[in-house]
């Protein structure tokens, strides 16, 4: 008799966002632009900022994973393996996991950082499902968490728009149902770093007093380059990852795009004849939350998936990287 594969399953999720938020009309003040000319262009209408400066990165994934916890009634010394990743971590040098592990408790669990910007999710879901199909772990968590406040120019109309703070995490344990990570598909193009990165601030251009006053310690993006590729990218990986899997669009249940900008977003189900139904959104909310934008979705509207659903998972961030996933929901733990 043939071993039945082992899976990846999402069995709990967990979230977090900080409860101040930066709406459209607050940042009229701030810079020169306005609440129709945001919505209109990304979507957005506010988007919520960490601004305890006694928080960072670690602690909002910190928060999310014992959201999580306490939702599946799992202890800490149960996680085997935690992935973060992220874009801002604490500092630039420990590993921001290490410090999750130790506030959240997961004393034993062995961690470590991922930075793949946007995708930074989908790749880090894809290593955790690599561990779990492994059978060495039982319990990975996984998590995008991102402080992309600390990074932004809010002097610059451009960008200071688009980011906001928060986390999201899954937990992956193994599955012989059939649910969980089916499949996923990646890319990579470096070319896109002149596009999309922040200059300053590593081993090529150390922060100094020239590059915090030419504010090459802040993100700096070529908009326009940067909408065309992430549509086409987002666009291709899916129906790459469709094909190969034998689904249409009528075989999907969900799609879940990294939450950039609402005409991305529009555009991408357009190529892929994606109803807007079928698709979660909810930045309008939360903005660009980097690498959290996914996990976030899968927290806001795991009532709305049901065991068996084909989920689709598709980003594109900095570097350039994007891809996508293919999963089938399972059942959540319940704490009863």
């Amino acid at each position: 008799m043939n071993k039945r594969r082992i899976t990846a399953e999402i069995t709990a999720v967990g979230g977090y966002v900080p409860e101040d938020r930066l709406t459209n009309k607050m940042l009229e003040e701030m810079v020169e632009t306005s609440d129709e000319w945001i919505t209109e262009r990304t979507g957005i209408k506010e988007r919520r900022i960490l601004r305890d400066p006694a928080l960072a990165t670690s602690d909002m994934a910190v928060f999310a994973v014992k959201k999580l916890l306490e939702d599946s009634g799992l202890l800490p010394d149960e996680i085997d393996c935690l992935i973060l990743a992220t874009s801002t971590p604490d500092q630039l040098l420990a590993p921001a996991a290490s410090l999750v592990c130790e506030k959240a408790g997961l004393n034993n669990a062995w961690g470590f950082d991922l930075n793949a910007a946007c995708s930074g999710f989908l790749y880090a879901l894809s290593m955790g499902a690599s561990l779990i199909e492994s059978e060495r772990y039982k319990k990975v968590i996984v998590i995008g968490a991102d402080q992309m406040s600390a990074i932004v120019n809010y002097t610059d109309r451009n960008t200071c728009i688009l980011f906001g703070d928060g986390a999201g995490a899954v937990l992956l344990e193994p599955s012989t149902t059939g649910a969980g990570v089916i499949d996923y598909i990646f890319k990579t193009d470096g070319k896109g770093v002149a596009c999309l990165s922040v200059p300053a601030g590593g081993s090529l251009e150390p922060a100094s007093v020239d590059t915090l006053a030419t504010g090459r310690n802040y993100v700096q993006q070529d908009g326009k380059t940067v909408f065309k590729a992430a549509i086409k990218g987002m666009s291709d990986a899916c129906v790459e990852i469709m094909e190969r899997n034998n689904l249409t669009e009528q075989d999907v249940n969900w799609l879940i795009p990294h939450q950039a900008n609402l005409r991305i977003i529009s555009a991408v189900c357009k190529r892929l004849n994606f109803p807007p139904e079928k698709v979660k959104v909810n930045i309008q909310r939360y903005g660009n939350t980097t690498a959290a934008t996914i996990p976030l979705c899968l927290w806001d509207f795991q009532a709305d998936f049901s065991p068996g659903d084909n989920i689709l998972l598709t980003a594109f961030g900095a570097g350039f990287t994007w891809g996508g996933t293919y999963l089938k929901w399972g059942t959540l733990r319940h704490n009863n």
